[in-house]
C-alpha cells in the first residue's frame, strides 16, 4: 500500500492541539442544588414508589407507572453502589480523563467518536413520549438520591439529565467500541510510529480470561415439571451487575441483572418469559482501508470513481492534572464508513459499527415487557442488540435462540475478518439482515439449546443450524471448550429440574485438557530414560495420569495441570494469535514433546516457589476475596479469602472463575466469570433460584457486602422471591425513596 504523503502526515500531527499551558480550575464536584419546585416534583414522584428490601438486600421496586418504577430502580441502584452507577456514565460520556487524568484521554476520544452530547440531546427530543418519561424518571431517581444523600460526593456527575440515558443504551455498545485499540487510535492522531511490540499484545490476548456467558434453555419435553427452564449464567467482571426486581401497574414485572445505572433488566425474566445474552454472534464491526489524499489543507478519500471530502470534527478532551483541569483538542476524521481509528501500511482505516442509541434503548426496555414469543420477536426486529446472542424460554413452553441481532448485509466475496478496500463501493454495508434471515432456532426437536460464546452449529445438537446455509460473516467465533462441555451435560438428559439444571451448569469437567493431557503423558512415556526431565517429573506424571480432569478444592493435579497449561499459553499463545489459530488447537498440534515436558517442569517450579511445594491443593490457590468497595479490587494473600473450586472458562469450566488483572499475589483471586447466576422454571407460577458473587451492596459496612460469598463458592443458590407475598415474608425493610 502507498504510504501517506509528507503533507498528509504533517497535517495529522497539527490536528492535535497542545494542552492548555495554564490549567483551569478543577471540576467542582458539589451536587447541583435543586430548585424548590423541583424538590416538590421529585417528592411527589417518590411517594408513588415503594421499595421492599428482602433478607438478601435485593430491592423489589413497585411503582404505579413504568416511569415510577424506573425512578425507584435508579434510586435503589444508587443506594447500593452510586460509585459504579456514576462511573459507568462517566465512561459512556467519554469523560474518564476528567477524573483519572491524561492517561485516559484516548479512551475518551474513542467514546466521543460515537457518543456526542448534542446528538444525544437531539435524539432525546425525537424520542417517543413513553420513552421520554422513562428517561426523565431515570434522571429524577439519581438526582433525588443525590439530593437526599448530601454526604455522597460524586467524582464528576453532580446532576443527571434525561438525555444521558442514551449514552449507555444497550449493554453491547460499550463492548463494540472497546474493540477499537486505544493505543493504535492514539498513535494515529499523534502521528506516532506503529506499535513494534506485537508479541506482548498477542501474549496478553492469549492469556485473557474470556468474557462472555453460558445460556441454556430446556423444553418442557425434557423437564420433570413439563415446563420450560432457562439457565442465566453471564460471565462478567464481578460486581458489574446487581440483582433487582422492578414492577409497575403498567405491566412491567422484570427480575434479574441490571448493569449499574441502566433502567432495564439486561439478563433476566418476567412472569412470562426470560432472556439470556451471551457475547458473540456475527461480524458486527468492520474496518475499511481508505485511500486519502490532501489538497490545500483538506482531505479527500476515494470512493469508486469519485473523491469525497473527509469530514473533520474538532473534539475537546478535558483532563485532570495535579494543578487542576487542562484540555486537549483533537481533530477527528470521518468517512461515510465511520471514524478513522488507525493507520495500516500508510493508509487510514475507518471503522463501522452499530451506533443507534435511540432504537437500542427502546429494544432494551421493550423486551423486558414482552408477554410472549411474538412480542419478543417484535422487539428483536429493532436489531440493535449488536454483540450478543440470546437464549430464550417462556411460559408457553417455547425455547429459542438468536445468533446475534444486528447483522449488516455484505457482499460475501470479501473477507470482512480483515480490513476491506473502502474505495470499492461493493464493500459497503447494504442495510441489515431481517431477523428471519439470521441464524436462529425455535423449539428444536432435540429439546435443548446452549450457547457459550461459541459457534451456533452445536447450539441444539443434531438440530443445530448448518454453517453452509448462511454467509460466513454471520458467525465469527469457533467452537470452544465450554461449548463441548455444554453439549455433553445436556445431551441425552431428561427430567431436568432447577437443581439438576444448576448441577449441569456447574459440572466440574475441564474439557480443554482432554486433547492435551494425553499428549503430555505420551511425551513423558516416549522420552529417553536419561532425560533429566523424566526423572524430575515421575511423581507429577503419576498424579496426572490418574486425574479425572475435574476440578476440586483438594485436588493437587488440578493445580499442576492448570499451571502447566498456563505456562504453555504464555509461551506459545502469541504465535497462535499471529497465525490466527485458536490457542488450544495450536497447543495440540504445534508444540513439541520436549516443550510439553519443559512446561510441566516450569509449572512445578512456580508452585514450589509460591507455595513451598508443587503438591498444593487447588483450593489453597484459587480464592474469592472482596476487601473494599473499589471498582478495581485490591488483593492481599495475608487477608481472609474463600476457597473456590471453579476454574477459568479458558479450560472448559462452565462455572467460570478467573483473574483478569496482572497477578501480583501468590494466590489466584477471581475477578471475572460467574457473577449473577439464575435458573428459572416458567409456568403459571415462576420458580427461580439465583446467586451473586459476594453480595448486593458495594458498601463493605453493609451486611449484604459478603452475605452470599460462601454460598457462591459452594455453588449453592438462594430462592428468588419473585412474588410480593414471598418478599413480605422475608422482608428486611420497606420504604419510599428518600425516607
Amino acid at each position: 500500500m502507498p504510504r501517506m504523503s509528507p503533507a498528509l502526515a504533517l497535517c495529522a500531527v497539527l490536528s492535535v492541539a497542545v494542552p492548555a499551558v495554564a490549567p483551569v480550575h478543577a471540576a467542582d464536584v458539589a451536587v447541583t442544588p435543586l430548585p424548590a419546585a423541583e424538590v416538590q416534583r421529585l417528592q411527589a414522584a417518590a411517594k408513588r414508589v415503594t421499595i421492599l428490601r428482602d433478607k438478601w438486600g435485593i430491592p423489589h421496586v413497585y411503582g404505579k407507572t413504568d416511569a415510577d418504577a424506573v425512578f425507584g430502580m435508579l434510586y435503589a441502584q444508587a443506594e447500593d453502589d452510586f460509585n459504579r452507577v456514576e462511573r459507568n456514565f462517566i465512561t459512556a460520556l467519554g469523560r474518564t480523563a476528567e477524573v483519572d487524568g491524561e492517561k485516559a484521554l484516548y479512551e475518551d476520544l474513542r467514546m466521543k467518536l460515537f457518543i456526542r452530547p448534542d446528538e444525544l440531546q437531539a435524539q432525546y427530543k425525537a424520542s417517543p413520549a413513553w420513552l421520554k418519561k422513562l428517561m426523565v424518571a431515570w434522571a429524577d431517581g439519581l438526582n433525588w438520591y443525590l439530593h437526599t444523600h448530601p454526604d455522597v460526593k460524586p467524582a464528576l456527575l453532580t446532576h443527571f439529565e434525561p438525555w444521558m440515558a442514551l449514552s449507555f443504551s444497550e449493554g453491547s455498545i460499550g463492548g463494540d467500541i472497546e474493540e477499537i485499540d486505544v493505543k493504535q487510535l492514539q498513535r494515529f492522531y499523534e502521528n506516532l510510529p506503529q506499535m513494534a511490540d506485537e508479541g506482548e499484545r498477542r501474549r496478553v490476548a492469549a492469556m485473557r480470561e474470556p468474557g462472555g456467558s453460558n445460556g441454556f434453555a430446556i423444553a418442557p419435553s425434557l423437564s420433570r415439571s413439563g415446563r420450560a427452564l432457562l439457565m442465566i449464567n453471564p460471565h462478567t467482571s464481578f460486581y458489574f451487575r446487581p440483582e433487582i426486581h422492578v414492577s409497575s401497574e403498567q405491566g412491567l414485572n422484570a427480575y434479574g441483572a441490571v448493569t449499574w445505572g441502566q433502567f432495564f433488566v439486561y439478563q433476566g425474566f418476567n412472569d412470562r418469559l426470560g432472556w439470556m445474552h451471551t457475547s458473540g454472534g456475527g461480524d458486527v464491526i468492520d474496518e475499511f482501508v481508505e485511500t486519502v489524499t490532501e489538497r490545500d489543507g483538506k482531505y479527500y478519500y476515494r470512493y469508486g470513481a469519485e473523491e469525497r471530502p473527509v469530514r473533520a470534527v474538532r473534539i475537546r478532551l478535558p483532563y485532570r492534572t495535579g494543578l487542576g483541569m487542562a484540555e486537549k483538542t483533537v481533530t477527528a476524521y470521518f468517512t461515510h464508513h465511520g471514524p478513522v481509528v488507525r493507520r495500516e501500511g500508510g493508509k487510514w482505516v475507518s471503522v463501522a459499527l452499530m451506533n443507534d442509541p435511540l432504537k437500542a434503548l427502546q429494544q432494551s426496555f421493550l423486551r423486558t415487557k414482552a408477554r410472549n414469543y411474538k412480542a419478543f420477536w417484535q422487539a428483536m426486529e429493532l436489531r440493535t442488540n449488536s454483540s450478543n446472542n440470546t437464549v430464550y424460554a417462556d411460559a408457553d413452553g417455547n425455547i429459542a435462540y438468536f445468533h446475534g441481532n444486528f447483522i449488516p448485509v455484505r457482499d460475501p466475496r470479501f473477507d470482512y475478518t480483515q480490513p476491506v478496500d473502502g474505495s470499492d463501493p461493493a464493500t459497503d454495508w447494504k442495510g441489515l439482515h431481517a431477523v428471519k434471515e439470521t441464524i436462529h432456532l425455535f423449539n428444536p426437536k432435540n429439546g435443548w439449546i446452549q450457547n457459550t460464546n461459541n459457534w451456533p452449529f452445536s447450539a441444539a445438537g443434531e438440530s443445530s443450524p448448518r454453517a453452509q446455509d448462511y454467509p460466513a460473516y454471520m458467525s465469527m467465533n469457533p467452537e470452544n471448550a465450554r461449548g463441548i462441555h455444554a453439549v455433553r451435560v445436556l445431551k441425552d438428559k431428561k427430567d431436568f429440574t432447577l437443581d439438576s439444571l444448576i448441577a449441569s451448569a456447574y459440572d466440574s469437567q475441564l474439557t480443554a485438557f482432554e486433547p492435551l493431557l494425553p499428549l503430555l503423558l505420551r511425551a513423558y512415556d516416549d522420552a529417553p530414560a536419561g532425560d533429566v526431565r523424566k526423572a524430575r517429573l515421575t511423581e507429577q506424571i503419576t498424579l496426572l495420569r490418574d486425574w479425572d480432569m475435574r476440578y476440586a478444592l483438594k485436588s493437587v493435579p488440578t493445580s499442576l495441570a492448570i499451571y502447566w497449561l498456563q505456562h504453555l499459553v504464555k509461551v506459545h499463545g502469541p504465535a497462535a494469535q499471529e497465525q490466527h489459530i485458536p490457542v488450544l488447537d495450536y497447543l495440540a498440534t504445534q508444540v513439541t514433546p520436549r516443550q510439553r515436558l519443559e512446561a510441566l517442569v516450569q509449572a512445578s517450579n512456580r508452585l514450589e516457589n509460591d507455595f513451598g511445594t508443587w503438591k498444593t491443593p487447588w483450593g489453597d490457590i484459587n480464592r474469592f476475596q472482596r476487601l473494599t468497595g473499589d471498582i478495581k479490587q485490591p488483593f492481599d494473600d495475608s487477608k481472609p479469602s474463600i476457597p473456590v473450586p471453579y476454574a477459568s472458562g479458558n479450560w472448559g469450566s462452565l462455572a467460570a472463575f478467573g483473574m483478569t488483572s496482572p497477578q501480583t499475589t501468590r494466590r489466584i483471586y477471581g475477578e471475572r466469570g460467574n457473577s449473577f447466576v439464575a435458573a428459572v422454571e416458567f409456568g403459571p407460577r415462576i420458580r427461580a433460584k439465583s446467586i451473586l458473587a459476594g453480595g448486593q451492596s458495594g458498601n463493605p459496612a453493609s451486611p449484604h457486602f459478603m452475605d452470599q460469598a460462601e454460598m457462591y463458592a459452594r455453588g449453592e443458590f438462594k430462592d428468588v422471591l419473585f412474588y410480593k407475598d414471598d418478599v413480605l415474608k422475608n422482608l428486611e425493610r420497606q420504604y419510599r425513596p428518600g425516607e
